[in-house]
């Protein structure tokens, strides 16, 4: 096959590798519409997904500016030829696309297409996607072409099948960027269901304080004015934490926004939550901590809520500390607490992991070190370095 200067065995493996990197759902669509666009010498190129309403759920696009995409409007409907590739499920090779029976026009601020090379995106017998290209460039001048000499479609029964190529792979790509997505969801689920238990048993706590501190006040109004006095101000005191317990779970208990807000903010409202929550103060600092990769992100978060919870849960500490610090490229987590500490060996002798296991696999995942330090009666540290991107 001959595709112009991204042609090649190394050209079709750059475009794979680029795919299977991403986790994120938009960005291994974009990395498809631009490996597809770049090795087929196409002027443009889109990718839509469907959604179940005549309409795609997401349309990216590739060689378009973002001031021309704006100004062509809304998303494409299902209609014409994009909704016979996505309801026939098969490709279709056109040498002018306006000229076929099934189109119906295009905004006024849509680009002309001539020569069209379209396929399906299948994850068994289901379509997912839905794969466009079009304007076939010359190899040599790099222009879009003019009508072709022999009426025929700039785009070549080679360049077809390696668009299958591609569209496979890009099945593989888009339903495993799905199913980590669903997990992140499951999740935050999760973790959100255990912020909802530790902000209802401080509620709890403080309602059940408030009730006997009433029912105090109740049997000295009588006999003992001034005592009462005392004990109605301190279920005014009650109350007022009470009210700030509960609308904590109504501000914090929202679905977490690592991608809107970044680790060190996420990080923040989480153990401020914490440190509500439980008797132990839990303290938090964060220096110079750059945006690191989603997967890093994520991992250092995960090891930082199994850490919190090994401290507050089975350590009795007075005190637990996170701090979060840039360290060259990436960053260093460091929680430690004063609680009672263990022998790491003897943990590990006798299975009992505290999680360690699993925050150990979620360093090594994302790239990076995790150390544990911890003597009996001396509190522990855990401390997780990743390198950054």
């Amino acid at each position: 096959m001959s595709h112009g200067p991204r042609s090649g065995l190394a050209a079709v493996s750059s475009a794979l590798l680029a795919m299977s990197r991403h986790l994120e759902v938009r960005d291994v669509l974009k990395t498809i519409v631009t490996s597809a666009r770049e090795l087929l010498d196409a002027q443009y190129a889109a990718l839509g997904v469907p959604d179940d309403h005549g309409g795609f759920a997401q349309f990216v696009v590739d060689g378009v500016s973002e001031e021309q995409w704006k100004a062509i409007g809304p998303l494409p409907r299902q209609h014409g030829i994009l909704a016979a590739m996505l309801h026939e499920a098969r490709s279709e090779r056109l040498a002018d696309v306006r000229k076929d029976p099934r189109f119906e026009g295009w905004p006024k601020a849509h680009p002309d297409l001539v020569d069209f090379l379209g396929l399906p995106i299948r994850d068994g017998d289901e379509v997912i996607g839905a794969l466009f290209l079009a304007n076939k460039l010359r190899p040599a001048g790099g222009h879009p072409p003019g009508p072709k000499p022999e009426g025929g479609c700039g785009f070549t029964q080679d360049d077809e099948e390696l668009l299958g190529i591609l569209a496979q792979h890009a099945a593989i790509a888009l339903t495993n960027a799905r199913l980590y997505e669903r997990s992140r969801e499951l999740t935050i689920a999760e973790e959100r269901s255990r912020l909802a238990h530790e902000l209802h048993d401080a509620v709890s706590q403080k309602l059940f304080s408030l009730r006997l501190t009433a029912q105090a006040a109740a049997r000295l109004v009588d006999r003992d004015p001034s005592r009462a006095k005392g004990e109605l101000q301190q279920v005014a005191a009650l109350a007022a934490e009470a009210a700030d317990e509960l609308r904590a779970a109504v501000v914090e208990l929202r679905p977490a926004a690592l991608d809107e807000d970044g680790l060190v903010a996420t990080l923040r409202t989480q153990i401020q939550v914490l440190d509500r929550a439980h008797s132990a103060r839990v303290t938090f600092s964060g220096h110079g901590v750059k945006a690191l990769p989603a997967s890093q992100e994520e991992a250092l978060l995960r090891v930082a809520q199994e850490a919190l919870h090994n401290a507050l849960r089975h350590s009795g500490a007075d005190h637990v500390d996170v701090t979060l610090d840039r360290r060259g490229g990436g960053a260093v987590l460091r929680v430690t607490d004063d609680g009672s500490g263990f022998d790491p060996q003897a943990v590990r002798r006798a299975g009992r992991h505290l999680g360690l296991v699993s925050m150990r696999d979620r360093a090594s995942g994302a790239g990076g070190t995790l150390t544990v330090e911890s003597v009996p009666g001396k509190g522990t540290t855990i401390e997780m370095e990743v390198p950054g991107g």
